[in-house]
């Protein structure tokens, strides 16, 4: 072997080495990162503690789940606007939020802010019963 083979084959070991450590980290970030997002799904913590702060929003008919989180996130009353949409397409209010003002409190969770706006939402076997009786 000469001098030039030993230097070529030492860089290109060094150059896979370093991109190795380099796809390492990116996928242990992004798993860390998906983990992360994925816990807070289901746990996500009010704003505030306490009292919080009591904010009056309108939903407005078409309901768009992405504009209601858009406008929570707005006013402060949620973290994340991508959270609520997935918060709400695993919930149980999936589908239910009705248009209307609501006076929602930052002390509360996502998950109970959907309760407030989807109350006044049919049950799905309403729904049926009505259409029959007709």
């Amino acid at each position: 072997m000469s001098i030039k083979e030993i230097i070529g084959s030492t860089a290109e070991l060094i150059i896979k080495i370093v991109f190795l450590v380099f796809a390492a980290t990116y996928i242990i970030r992004a798993a860390t990162a998906s983990y992360d997002y994925g816990y807070r799904i289901f746990t996500e913590k009010p704003v505030s503690l306490g009292e919080g702060r009591t904010i009056s929003v309108s939903v407005e008919d078409p309901v768009s789940v992405r504009a209601v989180g858009e406008m929570l996130e707005e006013r402060g009353l949620i973290r994340d606007a991508k959270l609520f949409l997935l918060q709400e397409l695993l919930s149980e209010n999936h589908g239910k939020i009705q248009p209307g003002i609501y006076d929602l409190s930052t002390a509360m969770t996502a998950e109970e802010m959907m309760d407030v706006m989807a109350a006044n939402a049919p049950e799905e076997g309403e729904e049926d019963a009505e259409g029959e009786s007709q």
